[in-house]
């Protein structure tokens, strides 16, 4: 949930309006996915828009992932547009973002059929011509992040359904051996980066996946250098393939690493709660099946929360394939995903069941007193924790019927030893004093 804008009155404030905010579900556990995976060895990444970066999005980016998948800002359209023209800010601004918050980068990606730029698919290039521009891209591209990058998606969806490969302006120019070419040149700008092909519909075994593996395993025998394979994971409510962890570990057995790269689950819209069960489910098993291979590395989801996501305008009915909804509160799938990752959770109340309410009851000068009220309606809580970000430097100095913490702008107040219990129909309240300089924007609250 995004915080309110601070057009309120001074007034309002003042007297204590109740500013009520549906609090997005408590968080598992109260530890982050990032440290779940940590724990089990496993890297948790999501694929992010750099101008959302900001705000409640860029909180959880922050905190819940340990690795960030540039959704678009990589691509060779995105990045040279005009021929010797480039564009390097959305993707510099998530590389900072990402050091900034100790996560991995995933580059995403060098070589593909798709998003490329007009000057690019609209030439007329000899096979010579065509090689050089691809070598100088990613040597550029790969060049340019040095460092900065865990791991490359070298090459993206290389292959049709039925295993044979697909008619592209790089296959169709230079031949299978783009493939070979492209990753002998990404290593060369960068030995330390784990580079992998890419694609979708390999994640059980089948025609399209065995291509994939014959062709690791063929370049692994020529000396190419390959690191990894991502199997994207654009699934199907209910349709997670039974030989997931089979394919998973047969390419670990390869001796290469294995990454969940693009993982969403959509479903037919309306979304319900058998839906969402279903999804908690589906997530829970995807991730279990990686966690259950040591050389599955990373599992990304493609886009965190449903209004982030591709899927709504490129499968017209279908949506809600994400672990967090449009307003960033956790969906069932975030609680699978924790489980399978080893944390212990207990599934939210119905959204909307109980609700947090802040409000500042007076206001001077340097300082304020407010209060939160907690209140449960079609559901019951045996403990609570409300948590908040603070926008203009407010810094809480008492609090009272609560524990509270604060780490920046970051608080954190956790039911005392007699208050823990919210009986469906019922409240309870707790109050704080804070110093306030300049402005006293309403922070969002999250009640956990």
């Amino acid at each position: 949930m995004r915080s309110l804008r601070t057009g309120l009155s001074l007034a309002a404030l003042v007297t204590g309006a109740a500013l009520l905010f549906t609090a997005p579900a408590a968080h598992a556990a109260d530890t982050p996915l990032r440290d779940l995976a940590a724990a089990k060895g496993k890297v948790i990444g999501t694929a992010v828009t750099g101008s959302k970066l900001t705000g409640t999005y860029g909180d959880l980016a922050g905190s819940q992932f340990s690795s960030l998948t540039p959704g678009n800002a990589m691509k060779w359209g995105t990045v040279e547009p005009a021929q010797g023209t480039f564009n390097w800010a959305e993707a510099d601004q998530i590389v900072a973002f990402a050091q900034a918050h100790n996560q991995q980068v995933r580059g995403h990606t060098l070589v593909w059929h798709s998003q490329n730029p007009s000057w690019l698919t609209n030439g007329t290039w000899t096979s010579a011509q065509l090689g050089s521009l691809l070598q100088n891209h990613i040597s550029t591209e790969v060049g340019r992040y040095k460092g900065k990058i865990a791991a490359w998606d070298v090459v993206n969806e290389p292959f049709n359904e039925d295993g044979t490969y697909r008619s592209t302006i790089w296959y169709n120019g230079l031949g299978s051996d783009y493939i070979a070419n492209a990753l002998t040149w990404a290593h060369a700008a960068d030995p330390d980066a784990k580079l992998y092909i890419n694609d979708y519909n390999v994640e059980g075994v089948n025609a399209k996946s065995t291509a994939l593996y014959n062709l690791v395993k063929d370049l692994k025998s020529r000396g190419v250098p390959i690191d990894g394979v991502g199997l994207q994971a654009h699934l199907i409510l209910g349709q997670v393939p039974a030989t997931l962890q089979q394919n998973i570990q047969r390419f670990a057995d390869l001796g290469v690493d294995v990454a969940i790269t693009e993982l969403d689950i959509r479903m037919a819209l309306p979304s319900d709660s058998t839906k969402l069960a279903q999804q908690k489910a589906d997530f829970k098993s995807v991730v279990a099946a990686c966690a259950a291979v040591s050389r599955c590395v990373n599992v990304t989801v493609w886009g965190f929360a449903d209004s982030d996501s591709w899927v709504d305008s490129t499968f017209p009915g279908y949506g809600a394939a994400t672990p967090y909804d449009a307003n960033y509160a956790p969906k069932p799938a975030y609680y699978g995903i924790a489980e399978a990752l080893g944390g212990t959770t207990t599934t939210p109340p119905p959204t909307g069941a109980c609700t947090a309410a802040y409000s500042v009851t007076s206001q001077w000068n340097t300082g304020f007193t407010g209060q939160v009220t907690i209140s449960c309606s079609g559901a019951a809580l045996s403990s609570w924790r409300v948590s908040w970000t603070y926008g203009a430097g407010q810094q809480i100095t008492q609090a009272w019927n609560a524990g509270c913490t604060q780490s920046g702008t970051a608080v954190s107040c956790a039911n005392a030893s007699y208050n823990g219990t919210v009986a469906d129909g019922s409240s309870v309240t707790f109050g704080f004093n804070a110093s306030w300089s300049g402005s006293n924007p309403v922070p969002a609250v999250t009640l956990g």
